[in-house]
């Protein structure tokens, strides 16, 4: 099997890393240590993986099915150890999960540490959290359920405290070179003008002084986390042999943690510079070598027109990730929910173009991180909102400084300068579950669930792998226990970040709860999408546009498996459609899969406030109905 992935790959693999380090005086010797590692990695893949890879070979769409269903959760919140988090595989089981992202799984620095992703040691798991043996076991235990795990990859940087840093600051001149330095601000000050703050309140600039180093260091995220220099194919090598031991543990899927800032180039804003393409390509191709069953995910939360190359679609075809995230759908449906109104997520996701074929997205409705506005000015003109004012609307409806709202959010990394800002908080507590639970109000807390129903329902109904965060199944709020610590006190994203309260999730069985309630929708609403081969990925989406701005519609085509139409009421007022929409969505025969709260008045459809309707096409031969509830 490595010779016949050699044969197919290593050419590629070959002309990828001239274009990226042929001139480099290193570039024959990288060669030769890349060969090795690769070779080396293959003769030492275990038995079980090497079965799986020749599975997934025969089946290269796997990742791609309908009934993809994916779970996030710090493994630390959701189990205290590895060890924690696989006496809870059953709880998996219960949502039909096939993907498991655990994060901040390997050992990070002390203290304040970017939630993880300022890493230490790559070769070690977090002591909090076991053994590279446990880890090993963890994957183990997934595989045998048929759940794929993945683990987060953090390239662009690593921890100051990281060996490789240390020996730069001991004098060790082959490890300076692994990082940006600069003896002066010459060269930091000429790239400050085109570089934006990540950070600005927290790690204003992107440059901090070391005095052991005596030089300025590169530190886009935070002044602990040190840019890696990818223009020295040393780097290249010790981040695929971290991959490569990634790969051998078990490990299916590796998120590419910020690979949009990997490359930099005086003049630019340092993102998505075209070899941090070519870096994801090669990475891609010598995996396929050694590893073809793993897959790459790109971190890029980047401008819709920027994230399409990181699923391969360039000019020419390349392969690179497989996985991407889907942001702009992430964005679009809190947009709606703030102003219940569907026109600009309309207009903004029709404008994507069509996934790859041999590609997928991840849907997601919140993550660990914070919320940025992606809205692009020339999407919100068209629909005749100014973008600057409509960001600045939804940071203050969310952190509930807007007559109306009743969400929870709060601030993060707001910058005075170009008036952006960030947004932290739980699913739940932004949809105002949090504050009608406070209140006492029954009739809030149920607006409140229908928008987190609503929102998780686009997402299952969206092509790709649908992602759940951890606690949103039982619409857990924000956890304010973060702020008693120190090192954690000024990051509000921490209040996303609860430990999962096993004893709330027993609710989950408790009926007349609200976690009973959310929680069996979520099931329902899994299992209604595993029934749909719809919703595999390699068809297209289509927007449609009605009268009544309240509506959200979509329309899926797949070659193979038929159509879907999702129709969602994004106001808090019943909205309406015309009934011959699902005709006009090329449904011969409509069948009505999920969506009890709509209604046929004469021509039209009517649509509960806050509800979602999916519809499938009983004439498709593929349709397989769902058991009833």
């Amino acid at each position: 099997m490595v010779r016949a992935s050699a044969q197919r790959w290593w050419t590629r693999a070959h002309d990828l890393l001239r274009s990226l380090y042929g001139d480099h005086p290193a570039f024959a010797t990288a060669i030769n240590e890349i060969v090795t590692r690769v070779v080396r990695a293959a003769a030492h893949r275990s038995e079980p993986l090497v079965e799986l890879d020749i599975e997934r070979l025969t089946k290269p769409d796997w990742f791609q099915s309908h009934d993809q269903i994916g779970y996030v959760a710090y493994a630390s919140k959701f189990g205290e150890t590895l060890e924690g988090v696989a006496k809870h595989l059953d709880y998996l089981d219960e949502l039909r999960v096939s993907y498991l992202h655990a994060m901040s799984v390997v050992s990070p620095r002390d203290g304040a540490n970017d939630g993880g992703y300022a890493v230490l040691d790559y070769r070690a798991v977090d002591p909090q959290l076991g053994t590279w043996d446990d880890l090993v076991a963890l994957a183990s235990q997934l595989r045998e359920r048929r759940i794929s795990l993945c683990l987060d990859l953090v390239l662009n940087h690593t921890a100051a405290e990281h060996a490789w840093a240390e020996a730069a600051r001991a004098g060790d001149r082959r490890y300076r070179d692994y990082y940006l330095v600069f003896p002066d601000r010459t060269l930091p000050d000429r790239y400050e003008r085109d570089l934006p703050e990540v950070f600005p309140t927290m790690a204003p600039g992107n440059f901090t002084w070391d005095e052991p180093l005596g030089a300025w260091v590169w530190t886009t995220f935070n002044t602990y986390q040190w840019d890696l220099n990818y223009a020295n194919p040393n780097v290249f090598i010790e981040m695929l042999d971290v991959m490569l031991a990634f790969a051998n543990s078990g490990v299916d899927i590796l998120r590419l943690d910020a690979i949009a800032f990997t490359w930099k180039r005086l003049g630019t804003d340092c993102q998505n510079q075209p070899e941090a393409h070519l870096l994801a390509q090669a990475y891609r191709a010598l995996l396929a070598i050694a590893a073809p069953g793993v897959l790459l995910k790109a971190e890029a939360i980047v401008p819709p027109g920027q994230l399409m190359p990181y699923l391969g679609a360039h000019r020419v075809r390349r392969p690179e990730c497989q996985i991407a995230y889907h942001n702009q759908l992430m964005v679009m449906i809190w947009s709606s929910i703030a102003s219940k109104d569907a026109r600009l997520a309309t207009e903004a996701l029709a404008a994507l173009p069509p996934t790859p074929d041999d590609a997928n997205f991840v849907t997601y409705l919140r993550c660990h991180d914070d919320i940025g506005w992606a809205v692009d000015d020339t999407t919100a003109r068209a629909v005749g909102i100014n973008g600057a004012d409509h960001r600045s609307f939804l940071a203050n409806w969310f952190r509930g400084d807007v007559a109306g709202s009743t969400a929870m959010g709060a601030a993060f990394s707001s910058n005075p300068g170009t008036g952006d800002e960030r947004t932290s908080g739980s699913a739940a507590a932004l949809c105002g579950i949090t504050a009608a639970l406070a209140a006492g109000d029954g009739a809030a807390l149920d607006r409140g669930v229908r928008r987190l129903l609503l929102g998780y329902a686009i997402v299952l109904g969206w092509a790709g792998i649908p992602l759940l965060y951890m606690g949103d199944e039982l619409a857990l709020g924000n956890d304010s226990a973060y702020l008693a610590d120190p090192d954690l006190a000024e990051d509000s994203r921490w209040m996303h970040r609860p430990a999962m309260p096993w004893a709330v999730a027993e609710r989950r069985h408790q009926p007349g709860t609200l976690e009973h309630r959310v929680f069996q929708t979520f099931q329902r609403m899994i299992e209604v999408r595993c029934s749909l081969p719809a919703m595999a990925a390699g068809g297209e989406t289509f927007m449609h546009r009605y009268d009544d701005t309240a509506v959200l519609a979509w329309a899926r085509r797949h070659p193979v498996h038929g159509g879907f139409f999702g129709l969602a009421n994004v106001a808090e007022r019943p909205a309406r459609v015309p009934r011959a929409s699902l005709t006009w969505a090329g449904l011969e025969q409509p069948l009505e899969v999920l969506g009890a709260d709509v209604t046929v008045d004469g021509e039209d459809l009517v649509l509960a406030p806050l509800t979602v309707a999916w519809y499938v096409d009983r004439a498709d031969d593929s349709v397989v109905p769902p058991r009833p509830a």
